[in-house]
């Protein structure tokens, strides 16, 4: 939720601070919402997969499809959008980078605190 709050209100800023941003966010968002449905996969897979929905997210924006599903439901422009813009590409491999590494240092983590646990328990008592 922190990143659905934060990505709306860098959403109503201007510039390519605010546009660029918004990229990455919304590349973040992604990342984690495949990652819960997802939970057990590589954080490199989960990346993956997530760059190619925004990639492809944006390669929509190409198209008529986005405006028409707006222009039925304007909560829609903050999933698809409606205006391509090449440099939301950078962002999102970004935003994507960001989140596959915090994800993949975070399970790091948890298999580190895993296996100490389980050396405690099948150490010898003595």
């Amino acid at each position: 939720m922190v990143v659905v709050g934060v990505g709306l209100v860098v959403s109503r800023g201007d510039g390519a601070a605010a546009d660029l941003g918004g990229g990455v966010l919304y590349a973040v968002l992604v990342t984690l919402l495949i990652a819960l449905v997802a939970p057990r996969r590589r954080p490199v897979v989960i990346g993956a997969v997530a760059l190619a929905v925004c990639v492809l997210v944006e390669l929509a924006q190409l198209t008529p499809v986005p405006t028409a599903l707006v222009e039925v439901w304007e909560p829609v422009r903050y999933v698809l959008g409606t205006t391509f813009h090449a440099p939301d590409l950078a962002a999102y491999a970004v935003g994507v980078l960001l989140t596959a590494a915090a994800l993949a240092r975070v399970r790091h983590a948890q298999t580190r605190q895993a296996q100490a646990r389980q050396a405690r328990l099948t150490r010898p008592s003595g």
